[in-house]
C-alpha cells in the first residue's frame, strides 16, 4: 500500500512539474488585485465569561480584575469595596481581532478571531461581551459579540491531561457588526491601477498586453513590475474591471529554490536549471552498542555475581558511495529526476543544493527560510 502511495504521489508530481502545467494561462484577477480595494485589520479587548472554571486567575491577571469591576460599574454593580473578594475563575480578558473587507457596509456582518490574553488555559464554551473593534486611525468600524467556537478538545485527569489543537483561540462566525464604513469609489477617477501579487515585470507587460488587445486601444501601461496603469476614461468602471478581471495571461517568473530548513521542505520554480556538475555526499557515522552481561558463579565457588561491560563499536564511513555526475537539466522534471537518482533524503538534499549553488552551478535564486 506505501508503494502505492508513493507512486501516486510521484505521478502527481510529475503532472504539476510538466511543460503543459507551466504554460497555463491564469485569470488576472487570481495575480492582481485593484489598488484601494483591500481590507483593513480591526482589534479590541475584551471578556469572555461562562467559562467552565477555565478562565483567568483574578489574584495574578490585574487587568482582567479590573475589566471585569468597570464592566459590573456600567451595569449597575458596585465591587470596589468587595475587590479582594472576586475569586472566579470563569471569566477570561481576551484580545479580538477581524478584517474588515472592501465595501462592507453598515449591519453586515464580519467574522472574528478571539485570543486568550491572559492564564486562561480554555475559551471553548465562552461568550464573548461586547466588544468595540478599531481600526488603526482609532475609530470604532465594527462591534463584536457572540459564542465562541475553539474546535479544540481538553481534558484533564489526577495524573494526566491531553489537549489537540489550541483551546485558548477560537473564531465566532458572523460575530461582529460594521458599524462605519470605509469610503472608497470608482467613480471620480480617471486611472485605475493593477497592483501584482508577485512583481514580474514581463507579467505586467503581459497584462497590459492583454488589456489592449482586449479593447482594441491602448488604456494600458506597465509602470513597474507591481503596476500596471489602466486608463478609464470614457468607460464604466465597474463593467470594464469586470472584463479585465476575467482575461487570461501566462505569468511568468524568476528561477528559485525556496528551502524551509526546519521542515526539511524544497520547492523549485519551473525554470530552475542546473549547469553539469560532479557530486559526492556522505557521513561518517559511528554507533556504540553496550550490551553488558552478567557473570553468575557457581553455588559452591564462594564468588559474587558481576556485571561485565560489553561494548561494540561499529564505523560507517559510507566507503561504497562513489562521485556522481548530475548533468545540466533540460526541464524541471528531469532536474528532480537526477537529484532524485543520487539517493538522497530532504536534509541532505538542501545541503547539496547549497554547495551546487556555491559552486556555481546552480542557475536559481536559492532563498532559505
Amino acid at each position: 500500500m506505501s508503494d502505492l502511495r508513493r507512486g501516486m504521489a510521484l505521478l502527481l508530481f510529475i503532472l504539476f512539474l510538466s511543460p503543459m502545467g507551466a504554460l497555463a494561462q491564469v485569470r488576472i484577477k487570481d495575480i492582481a488585485d485593484v489598488e484601494g480595494m483591500r481590507e483593513n485589520q480591526l482589534v479590541g479587548y475584551g471578556l469572555v465569561v461562562g467559562l467552565n472554571g477555565t478562565g483567568d486567575k483574578l489574584r495574578s491577571a490585574v487587568f482582567t480584575r479590573q475589566s471585569l469591576i468597570g464592566v459590573l460599574e456600567r451595569l449597575g454593580v458596585n465591587t470596589r469595596d468587595q475587590e479582594r473578594q472576586l475569586d472566579t475563575r470563569n471569566v477570561a480578558a481576551v484580545m479580538v481581532t477581524a478584517n474588515l473587507p472592501a465595501f462592507a457596509r453598515t449591519g453586515s456582518r464580519i467574522d472574528i478571531s478571539v485570543s486568550a490574553l491572559g492564564d486562561a488555559t480554555n475559551l471553548t464554551g465562552g461568550m464573548l461581551l461586547v466588544t468595540p473593534l478599531l481600526a488603526a486611525d482609532g475609530e470604532v468600524y465594527a462591534v463584536a459579540q457572540g459564542p465562541i467556537v475553539t474546535g479544540a478538545v481538553s481534558a484533564r485527569g489526577a495524573a494526566g491531561s491531553v489537549t489537540r489543537g489550541v483551546p485558548t483561540a477560537g473564531r465566532i462566525a458572523n460575530g461582529a457588526t460594521v458599524e462605519r464604513e470605509v469610503a472608497y469609489s470608482f467613480a471620480g477617477g480617471d486611472r485605475l491601477r493593477l497592483s501584482l501579487r508577485n512583481p514580474d515585470l514581463t507579467t505586467a507587460r503581459r497584462i497590459a498586453a492583454a488589456i489592449n488587445g482586449s479593447t482594441g486601444g491602448n488604456p494600458a501601461t506597465a509602470t513597474d513590475p507591481r503596476t500596471v496603469s489602466v486608463s478609464l476614461t470614457g468607460r464604466d468602471s465597474v463593467a470594464f474591471i469586470a472584463q479585465i478581471e476575467q482575461l487570461r495571461v501566462q505569468p511568468d517568473q524568476i528561477a528559485r529554490v525556496v528551502i524551509e530548513e526546519a521542515s526539511g521542505t524544497i520547492v523549485m520554480g519551473a525554470n530552475v536549471r542546473l549547469s553539469t556538475v560532479a557530486i559526492a555526499q556522505g557521513n561518517l557515522t559511528i554507533r556504540i552498542t553496550e550490551t553488558p552481561q552478567v557473570v553468575q558463579p557457581n553455588a559452591l565457588a564462594g564468588g559474587q555475581t558481576a556485571v561485565v561491560p560489553r561494548t561494540n563499536v561499529e564505523v560507517d564511513d559510507q566507503s561504497e558511495r562513489r562521485l556522481g555526475i548530475l548533468r545540466g537539466g533540460v526541464t524541471l522534471e528531469e532536474l528532480v529526476r537526477g537529484l532524485n537518482g543520487l539517493g538522497v533524503g530532504p536534509r541532505d538534499m538542501i545541503t547539496i543544493l547549497q554547495t551546487i549553488k556555491a559552486a556555481g552551478a546552480l542557475q536559481a535564486e536559492l532563498e532559505v527560510r
